[in-house]
């Protein structure tokens, strides 16, 4: 290593001459050379002469360099770092005796090569009391001044223990005075090695890994010559090369809230590419934009506070301005609070007429706010064409949508933005970085796993079984819609069926309330980690608190928005709670406002006073809880909601080796494709080339709305009244018509969506008209879900589904829109009887029944087609007769019933040979084959060769199907094999001859129809 470090321009200086000049070996600044450096690099200048500053002020200077422990490390640490950075003022007397203060620098950081850079070995350091005196391997010195210390071990002696020596010497018995001018601490043996900044916990020591290879493979030919490179080798060149130090000095230490920070690599790397980024410019000779992806808990704030630093320090001759942009209070408050630990000059916006007030003042340096004052901004026509803004917008995905990032850019026409993300962009949303350039730079939940930089995750699914009491939730149904016209009783019952199957029953939370209460006390409530629980309503939040308050085992707590807040999406329903209400105004009481109380709560659960934080949305995202070691789950999520919420538990902590997530909702699946994702699949081929069919000219834009919305309109031209919607929706009646109506419906949102989403094409088009195409998706999407209801279509336009749901919930602020329900499940004969009878006519009543039966024999065809669809045959014979006047309303009715009855009792039309009467998967491979060898016609097969056949191919599949073989393409493969090979002995024992084809068809069918039923 000393080796090394010599060839990279470090000169060796021997213990002894170090000692020489130090004074004594409690002292560690090597004296002469800092004098030296500091009368060539300081001048003066007074009256057109340079001077050089007196004797005096240059032993002032050093004296004042070695600031007292007296209030600890990391306080002297951050006097030190303030004076390297920025110098310090003397007073020197000038002309007639006049007195003038003058600053004098310590490093040169403008030009490096007028630094003296040195390095010595076993350098000896007394502590105060001379009984824990410590003797570090290595020490590097920038002007005199120690600013690295190195502790190396042999390569059989884990690296661990050079950290803990490291830790251990900072201790006030060892010898912080010579941490405290530490700026990297490294700790190696030649194949493994961790480095972190002065006062670094251990949990917190990091790798390097170097991602500029061209720097590296260079530096690795000029320094090593005859022997391999060690990892060793690479980190020290990574790290302490004179150019690259001074810039991770300079730029990439900070102070956060009494805790010294350097720089992970990412955030190091993400930079160097950012910059090199914003050099280009764009099409429209802007400065090039991107977005930045970097897991949860990789620390994104801080990259953003380095990024604004180095962007108000390097690029200082165009004064730029830096904006933080964010789309939640909270997370606005924590880099605020970020920035303010750092040497900028941050100003936090309080209004949008603030906003606009700090953007015209100048002053600040860095200005945070959140999105939605730039409602103001563009009401108060603010316009700033500076191309040296940088707009760094957090969590991008979810603010750069709709009208709000629009109103941004309209503010903002020449600025580039910076998008930072910690969930992966979903394929539906790679015009995220369409809208912000290029993917600039990634760091994966992976990455952040395999470096240490985050905790891996364990998942535990759970499951609570419910009893409906059916006939008294009948009977508050009919007390309750009395008053009510059949088709709001109808939605209703819908609603409440899908309510009553997934939520908030007393008793359900009750009992998830003693199985978390049970849970936490056996398993955490020893270790000092804390817990927190994710509900779908804030009535049920409040609910959870009130049984663990009755159990009295744990101090839990509940933080929410207020009671007339909705907290996301999908409570557009939940009315406001007497529950709700009290706990609400108790807290008012207690805490007097709503931020007040969830600070007081937020802080009182990182301190571990509280046990278990209950929360709807709030919290579930950028808030940083390292104690929060379990999430316990009752809440729909998926997607980002589910990625942002789990990454709750994955911050890191001494003594937490993993996050626990505890799930009562059965989204183990959702978290698989969540994760899929979020581990990097699809982004490693996403290039430019992805993005061509994403951008679109959005002047033509305009034109494709004004277009949708006039074949859409056209539809109905011929009615009396178009906005009449019972006339809307008779006209509907035909399937045909109805379908050209879904797709027209769809190609408008979609290019509505589109305008609101372009800021050029939001400012150009006229706002009353905007208005119009607003106020008339909203009637007939009211129109779309109530005739789907009402044709009980199974229609399906899901890409489209989530689309229209947002474009509503962003951008329509109309009354009485309620979410898409979800249909009655068929095999819920009781539900569905009771649906019926709400129904008029026995022929709608026989309609209803035929659309539900095929809505159901399609999801599960394939778990037997021959099964199904004798059903099939079966419905489109009755609706044949019925269509052909051959049987009454009634007969239909009753045929339909029949069908009906024997679906629900398993009774089909098709007679199975005695050997397999009573397996129920045999038949459904009987019924592969039956039809397969219909269809080929190649060999006569008897029903009781075949059902042999289909109880050997149940034996194949029954003896490989193991936990998750469905996903498992060696087991399939195994199958496929196993299945050719007994046809293989068919063919030598029984003679039959089946082509090639028909052998394939019937194993891909029989894994098809394995796949559902194993």
């Amino acid at each position: 290593a000393l080796d090394l470090l010599q060839s990279m321009g470090y000169t060796y200086i021997s213990p002894q001459d170090c000692e020489a000049q130090r004074g004594s070996r409690y002292h560690v600044l090597l004296k002469d050379i800092l004098r030296g450096q500091l009368r060539r690099l300081n001048r003066y200048a007074f009256a057109g002469a340079e001077n050089e500053f007196s004797a005096a002020n240059i032993e002032r200077a050093m004296d004042d360099l070695d600031e007292p422990l007296t209030d600890g490390l990391v306080r002297a640490s951050e006097k030190i770092y303030d004076a390297l950075l920025l110098g310090k003022s003397y007073p020197e007397t000038v002309g007639e005796g006049k007195i003038l203060s003058f600053n004098l620098r310590y490093i040169d950081w403008e030009h490096p090569e007028n630094n003296l850079f040195h390095v010595t070995e076993e350098f000896a350091v007394d502590s105060r009391d001379k009984l824990h005196n410590a003797r570090p391997d290595l020490v590097l010195f920038i002007n005199g001044i120690p600013f690295a210390v190195i502790e190396c071990k042999a390569p059989q002696i884990s690296v661990e223990q050079a950290v803990e020596q490291n830790i251990r010497n900072q201790q006030k018995e060892y010898i912080p005075q010579l941490y405290k001018f530490a700026q990297i601490v490294l700790a190696t043996n030649k194949n493994s090695v961790k480095y972190a900044t002065a006062g670094t916990p251990k949990k917190f020591w990091t790798v390097w890994k170097e991602q500029d290879t061209d720097f590296l493979k260079d530096a690795l030919a000029r320094y090593i010559h005859d022997r391999i490179p060690t990892e060793q080798d690479r980190n020290l060149i990574s790290l302490f090369t004179p150019a690259r130090v001074m810039e991770l000095i300079r730029y990439f230490v900070l102070f956060d809230a009494n805790v010294k920070k350097i720089c992970r690599y990412q955030q190091y790397f993400a930079i160097q590419e950012i910059i090199k980024t914003i050099q280009k410019p764009d099409e429209k000779g802007n400065r090039q934009s991107g977005v930045i992806w970097h897991t949860q808990g990789s620390g994104k704030s801080l990259t953003m506070v380095m990024l604004a630093k180095y962007l108000l320090m390097e690029l200082s001759a165009c004064h730029p301005r830096v904006i933080i942009v964010t789309d939640r209070k909270e997370l606005d408050r924590q880099i605020a609070a970020t920035f303010s630990h750092t040497r900028l000059n941050p100003a936090r916006a309080t209004s949008g007429r603030n906003l606009v007030d700090l953007l015209q003042d100048g002053r600040a340096d860095v200005i945070t706010t959140i999105i939605n004052k730039f409602n103001t901004a563009e009401k108060l026509e603010h316009k700033n064409l500076s191309r040296d803004v940088f707009l760094l917008v957090d969590e991008s995905h979810r603010s750069n949508y709709g009208l709000l990032a629009t109103r941004m850019r309209t503010v903002f026409p020449n600025a580039c933005y910076i998008g930072f993300t910690g969930t992966p962009l979903m394929k539906k949303e790679k015009n995220t970085v369409a809208k912000f350039g290029k993917l600039i730079h990634k760091y994966t939940i992976q990455d952040g796993v395999d470096d240490g930089a985050i905790v891996p995750l364990i998942y535990e699914g759970r499951f609570v079984d419910q009893n409906v009491d059916e006939e008294n939730i009948d009977l508050w149904f009919q007390q309750t819609t009395k008053r009510l016209t059949e088709a709001q009783r109808d939605d209703l019952s819908r609603k409440w069926s899908s309510i009553r199957r997934l939520t908030s029953t007393n008793a359900r939370i009750k009992r998830i309330a003693l199985d978390i209460n049970n849970h936490f006390i056996e398993g955490f409530k020893a270790t000092g980690f804390k817990a927190m629980l994710a509900t779908n309503y804030k009535r049920d939040a409040v609910r959870y608190l009130e049984c663990f308050e009755q159990f009295g085992d744990l101090n839990c707590a509940v933080v929410i928005s207020p009671p007339d807040m909705r907290e996301s999406v999908d409570d557009a329903d939940e009315g406001t709670d007497d529950k709700v209400l009290a706990y609400w105004n108790k807290m008012m009481n207690r805490y007097g406002d709503a931020d007040t109380y969830e600070e007081s709560m937020k802080n009182q659960f990182c301190a571990g006073d509280i046990d278990i934080l209950i929360v709807c949305s709030k919290l579930l995202t950028g808030f940083d809880a390292p104690i929060c070691q379990v999430l316990y789950i009752d809440k729909e999520l998926k997607e980002h909601g589910l990625l942002q919420a789990i990454a709750r538990t994955n911050r890191l902590c001494e003594g937490k080796d993993y996050g626990l997530i505890v799930d009562y909702r059965g989204l183990i699946e959702k978290l698989d494709t969540a994760m899929d994702l979020y581990s990097g699949a699809g982004l490693e081929n996403f290039d430019s080339g992805d993005l061509k069919g994403v951008v679109v000219d959005v002047m033509s834009s305009i034109g494709s709305l004004r277009e949708a919305y006039t074949q859409l309109t056209e539809l109905f031209a011929s009615l009396e009244n178009p906005q009449d919607s019972e006339a809307v929706e008779v006209s509907l009646a035909d399937d045909k018509r109805r379908e050209t109506f879904y797709n027209r419906l769809c190609a408008f949102g979609r290019a509505l969506n589109l305008v609101l989403n372009a800021e050029q094409a939001y400012e150009a088009l006229p706002k009353p008209e905007l208005k119009r195409y607003q106020s008339a998706f909203a009637f007939f999407s009211k129109v779309r879900r109530s005739v789907k209801i009402r044709y009980c279509d199974a229609i399906d336009n899901r890409e489209y589904e989530p689309l229209m749901q947002n474009l509503l919930d962003t951008h329509l602020s109309v009354a009485g829109l309620k979410q898409i329900t979800s249909p009655i499940d068929i095999l819920n004969k009781d539900d569905f009887e009771r649906e019926l009878e709400s129904l008029g006519s026995a022929r709608s009543k026989a309609d209803a029944i035929t659309s539900k039966l095929t809505k159901s024999i399609s999801a599960k065809y394939q778990e037997n087609p021959a099964y199904y669809d004798s059903f099939s045959k079966r419905i489109k014979t009755a609706l044949e007769q019925y269509k052909e006047k051959v049987i009454t309303e009634a007969e239909y009715l009753a045929k339909m019933r029949a069908i009906m009855e024997d679906y629900h009792a398993g009774k089909s039309t098709i007679a199975y040979p005695e050997s397999i009467k009573n397996n129920v998967h045999a038949q459904a491979f009987y019924g592969v084959l039956s039809a397969i060898f219909d269809e080929a016609q190649e060999a006569e097969v008897s029903s009781d060769f075949a059902a042999e056949m289909s109880i050997a191919i149940t034996q194949i599949v029954a003896a490989h199907s193991q936990v998750d073989w469905t996903n498992n393409k060696t087991i399939h493969d195994r199958i496929s094999q196993d299945i050719d090979d007994l046809f293989y002995h068919y063919e030598k024992e029984r003679g039959l001859k089946l082509s090639f084809d028909t052998i394939d068809k019937i194993i891909e069918n029989v894994k098809t129809v394995a796949l559902r039923r194993f």
